[in-house]
């Protein structure tokens, strides 16, 4: 899998140390590459990011950043800033390996959360790009992100961007701080942190929620791996793995698009997972996007397949252009059936529709 966690975080604290070791006896009153900040509040703004992302998951903020940060001592040698970042990345790093899966902070991209692997890749992206900006402000022009963490970062915190042969040659393009043959200039960007939907079931004893998947969860899920989640009966159903891989290919061709993927339905009190819901991608010209579902064997008979197809089907349906959702059932499986029928779908007209490679399948539908 594609980690992205407290080693990832010391691998690009590191990474910068090096670097900012290597210039330590240079001016750094000058800008940071293309920005206006100079290469000493540049240092400083890494810093104050890596203890806010620590502050926001030990805190367990919920609507705004803990009130509090860093600003280097007047006078501060650069060695002495330099154990700053050091510092404060090894905060954020032990409170990743110490924070709960679920446990999330408030942070404006996107949602208004992050869980520990969103601030890992966060406080990573930070620590990378500025590195690169300061490089390039003090002229050491042979500096990039390192390839494998680039990878990593991209099919976390990027799943709206095409995974190219060069890594991290994408991440700086995605950012804006490069060029890339065939793909336009990019002058405006952001991360995605994984959205999560809250399943509301006043039947339902547990607590349950939707956690979208990443590209980089994904293509573990698809090869044998957890994604990253403990599954009630220890091993992912074949349908869950047949979704991941289903996002993975979409990411690879540059297709996928976040929130219209796949999710994990999670029993918070345990953090088991329940088995994977989603969309088979996003909207077509028409405004509609086909959904699907499945549930480990020893989840069902709960009400909570229903219950999360439905709160997934509220979230669609309330999306810009208010989509059709569909969804194609095999006529003989009368369960799955009821559960279409309970989360408000409809038989739709006409009622049949034919796949060459599997046979008939029904088909509903609910609008909006």
């Amino acid at each position: 899998m594609l980690e992205m966690g407290a080693d990832q975080v010391d691998e690009a604290v590191a990474e910068c140390a090096a670097l900012l070791r290597s210039v330590a006896d240079r001016d750094w009153e000058v800008p940071a590459g293309s920005l206006e900040w100079s290469v000493r509040y540049t240092v400083e703004h890494v810093a104050d990011d890596l203890i806010a992302y620590a502050a926001q998951l030990t805190g367990r903020a919920t609507s705004k950043y803990v009130g509090f940060g860093i600003t280097l001592a007047d006078g501060m040698s650069n060695e002495d800033a330099i154990g700053v970042v050091t510092a404060t990345g090894g905060l954020l790093s032990a409170v990743v390996r110490t924070t709960p899966p679920g446990v999330r902070g408030w942070h404006s991209f996107a949602y208004g959360a992050g869980d520990r692997t969103g601030f890992a890749g966060m406080g990573v992206a930070e620590v990378l790009l500025h590195t690169y900006d300061i490089a390039c402000g003090l002229g050491v022009e042979r500096w990039r992100p390192p390839g494998q963490l680039s990878q990593s970062l991209l099919a976390h915190l990027f799943p709206h961007v095409q995974p190219g042969p060069d890594p991290a040659r994408t991440l700086l393009w995605a950012t804006g701080r490069g060029d890339l043959p065939g793909r336009p200039r990019v002058t405006a960007w952001h991360w995605h942190n994984a959205i999560v939907l809250p399943v509301e079931d006043e039947e339902a004893a547990d607590v349950l929620e939707l956690r979208e998947l990443s590209p980089a969860a994904a293509m573990d899920l698809s090869v044998g791996g957890t994604a990253g989640h403990t599954w009630l009966g220890d091993d992912p159903d074949e349908g869950s793995r047949a979704a991941g891989a289903m996002v993975a290919r979409a990411y690879a061709r540059g297709t996928h698009r976040p929130e219209w993927g796949t999710f994990v339905l999670v029993r918070v009190r345990d953090e088991r997972a329940l088995g994977t819901l989603g969309f088979h991608g996003p909207p077509d010209e028409t405004g509609s996007a086909e959904v699907g579902y499945g549930l480990q064997e020893k989840a069902r008979g709960h009400g909570h397949a229903t219950a999360a197809l439905r709160a997934l089907a509220v979230w669609g349906l309330g999306q810009p252009g208010s989509p059709t959702l569909r969804a194609r059932v095999d006529p003989d499986n009368q369960a799955s059936q009821a559960v279409l029928r309970r989360a408000g779908f409809t038989p739709a007209d006409p009622p049949v529709v034919e796949d060459l490679d599997e046979g008939m399948d029904l088909r509903y539908e609910r609008r909006a």
